[in-house]
């Protein structure tokens, strides 16, 4: 199993098994990005998809998506704070 120093996360963690984004931003969340953090993301991905009514097939809302994908995982904010601590799934 390969492992990646998780930017979101900060820690050694299992890797996504292949890109899970098309073109550089795919290769990136690939190299850097992991698995429990692809699983934050997705969580964060249908709140966007409701929130602004979009249909995942449409260019522009792929286009919005990675815009918030790579805030999320590279954006100034995308570090968690200090000591967090993801709450457990229900």
């Amino acid at each position: 199993m390969r492992t990646v120093h998780c930017v979101k996360l900060g820690q050694e963690l299992p890797g996504l098994e292949e890109a899970p984004w098309p073109g550089p931003l795919g290769q990136r969340i690939y190299d850097s990005v992991s698995q429990e953090a692809w699983a934050m993301w997705e969580e964060r991905m249908k709140m966007i998809l409701n929130e602004y009514r979009l249909m995942p097939w449409q260019k522009e809302a792929q286009d919005i998506v990675a815009k918030h994908m790579e805030d999320f995982f590279f954006g100034e904010s995308a570090a968690l704070p200090p000591g967090y601590t993801p709450t457990p799934a229900k």
